[in-house]
């Protein structure tokens, strides 16, 4: 009997950089801030489905996100929800995950990948996933490549090696952020991917690797296991004692960089139109935009302005006119007012720490 496939869908975080469109209470995976249909989370599920059904999706948020992000995907159960009493990094969140799919079957495949994601080809993503989870199937720990498009100094790499099987390679190692020299020495070497935080395992397995390099949140995770054994509430009561005292800690340092340095990860290459959606800049290039260049959502108008971003979910009845400007962004909503440089659209950042700092917690 072949093994099920499950996808746990990783929808915990903030999306701080397009603020005010996204809000602690609705994030950047709630928006619709790509070019496809829907919220970035229900594209992320809608690519699994070709996979798994609904009794095979996981969705790992914030205790605070989950009524948002259940109005979002109504057709999901109400099981297919875990709610992180706090925020951990991804180690924990998905070690979690993992340990409860492995309750239910312990040769599960497990496809873990963020929500926050667009994929501008999903044909060809189900193409590479396929593959995936072939090799998972066959005893790997695997993940996905992106192709390369530019030098991009802002994601993280992965080095790849030899062929193992048809469109798998020998991950070599995990190389952080480079600079700008570097970045371009990778892209022209051809053997360098970037890495999505897009995971294939079996999840026997996984918890197997976590035992070994995370023996304190392995430990943590069976505690889960053996309250769950006495009911939903001894369980909810051990989730959030281990989220109050397990170590904080990405799932790419605390166990893929280690078992990959023992040839025990391998990677699928995916050319699928990838983009993190990282910041408005990335939403202005991939909008449909005007003659001008301009990408405009809500009532606007321009004249003599060139390859803006506007986006107005106010409501308002409001009309916002561009007159001579050029690479602006202007994000309108009921109660904030966001204008920035393209350019400097990372910065947006900034701004939500410094209404942190100052309690103006009603904007964040």
């Amino acid at each position: 009997m072949t093994s099920a496939v499950y996808a746990v869908i990783l929808a915990g975080g903030s999306g701080s950089r397009f603020w005010p469109a996204s809000r602690r209470a609705r994030p950047k995976q709630l928006q619709s801030l790509g070019p496809g249909d829907g919220t970035l989370i229900e594209q992320a599920v809608q690519r699994m489905r070709p996979f798994c059904d609904g009794e095979h999706i996981v969705i790992a948020t914030g205790e605070h996100l989950v009524e948002a992000t259940r109005r979002v995907l109504p057709n999901l159960p109400a099981a297919a929800f875990l709610a992180e009493p706090r925020a951990r990094n991804t180690a924990p969140c998905i070690g979690w995950a993992t340990e409860y799919i492995a309750r239910r079957d312990e040769e599960a495949i497990v496809v873990v990948l963020p929500s926050d994601q667009y994929v501008a080809r999903p044909e060809s993503f189900r193409g590479a996933m396929a593959r995936a989870i072939e090799a998972a199937r066959a005893g790997a720990v695997v993940t996905l490549g992106i192709t390369p498009t530019r030098p991009e100094t802002g994601y993280g790499y992965l080095h790849a090696g030899d062929l193992v099987a048809e469109g798998v390679m020998r991950l070599k190692d995990f190389r952080e952020k480079p600079d700008e020299q570097t970045a371009r020495s990778y892209v022209a070497s051809g053997e360098y991917f970037w890495n999505a935080g897009i995971f294939v395992f079996q999840a026997g397995l996984m918890l197997d690797h976590f035992a070994a390099c995370l023996p304190d949140t392995h430990a943590g995770l069976m505690t889960i296991r053996e309250a769950a054994a006495n009911g939903a509430r001894a369980e909810r009561a051990a989730v959030a004692r281990f989220f109050d005292e397990v170590e904080p800690i990405s799932i790419d340092f605390g166990v893929m960089e280690a078992i990959g340095r023992k040839g025990l990860v391998n990677m699928v290459a995916a050319d699928v139109g990838w983009s993190d959606l990282g910041s408005f800049q990335t939403a202005w290039e991939l909008a449909s935009k005007d003659g001008e260049g301009n990408a405009l959502v809500g009532d606007v108008l321009t004249t003599a302005s060139h390859d803006n971003l506007v986006l107005d979910s106010s409501d308002d009845g409001s009309v916002i006119a561009l007159v001579g400007v050029d690479d602006l962004v202007v994000v309108k909503t009921k109660d904030a007012l966001l204008i920035a440089r393209r350019q400097s659209c990372q910065d947006v950042k900034a701004i939500v720490e410094k209404l942190e700092t100052i309690g103006r917690k009603e904007l964040l």
